[in-house]
């Protein structure tokens, strides 16, 4: 997983609440392997016509939000399903951040296990924003998870929440898959460590008090 640190990025203002994981990837795709590239399934049925022909008119198909790395949405973004290709989608388009009032707890919880941030701002917050970026397309957020800041076009700041153990995660760049590796390095050197302090210990004896 890719580390979140600091992103400055061009931000898209999709201005819509309820955004669900429907509309993020229709259930039809989530059978396609990831190879294939998610990116062209996201917000498919607002993107492509009734051929499959892209539209060219969404919002992340114009420019200058075809350099977008950050989407700033209405509430509950990611509503509905536990699907994680909704997050895939997103991720595989280059978007980095999703900046909303709130988000559906599923899809916040997949963001984070995929380098996806979810940053939950108060709507008064995210209101302004969306109207910031709505007035000068192509104007430029910046987030900071170390700080836990996010800082409008106009060089206003915004502090943001996040779990102390989902921060280190994404700024390490550390999933699951990750932190298993690294759970069993330190029960591996911990075993190695008894090993030789008790080496009246059988092996059995040495697994029960490492697991």
């Amino acid at each position: 997983m890719e580390p979140f640190t600091r992103l400055t990025a061009i931000a898209a203002p999709l201005d819509r609440a309820d955004v669900d994981t429907d509309m993020l990837i229709p259930q039809r795709f989530l059978r396609k392997p990831l190879t294939v590239g998610y990116r062209s399934f996201l917000f498919y049925n607002d993107r492509y016509d009734a051929a499959g022909k892209l539209k060219g008119d969404f919002l992340l198909d114009r420019e200058p939000y075809t350099q977008a790395r950050i989407i700033v949405s209405g509430p509950n973004f990611g509503c509905g399903s536990t699907r994680e290709g909704a997050v895939y989608a997103v991720v595989d388009f280059g978007i980095r951040a999703v900046i909303a009032s709130s988000f559906g707890p599923f899809y916040a919880s997949n963001a984070y296990q995929n380098g996806l941030l979810p940053v939950v701002l108060p709507e008064d917050a995210v209101r302004g924003l969306l109207e910031q970026l709505a007035a000068a397309p192509g104007a430029e957020i910046t987030i900071d998870l170390a700080t836990q800041t996010v800082t409008d076009p106009a060089g206003r700041h915004y502090r943001f929440e996040i779990e102390p153990a989902r921060k280190e995660r994404m700024l390490g760049g550390i999933d699951d898959i990750a932190a298993t590796g690294e759970f069993a390095q330190m029960r591996d050197a911990l075993e190695r460590k008894l090993e030789a302090e008790t080496p009246w210990l059988t092996g059995k004896e040495l697994a029960e008090l490492t697991s």
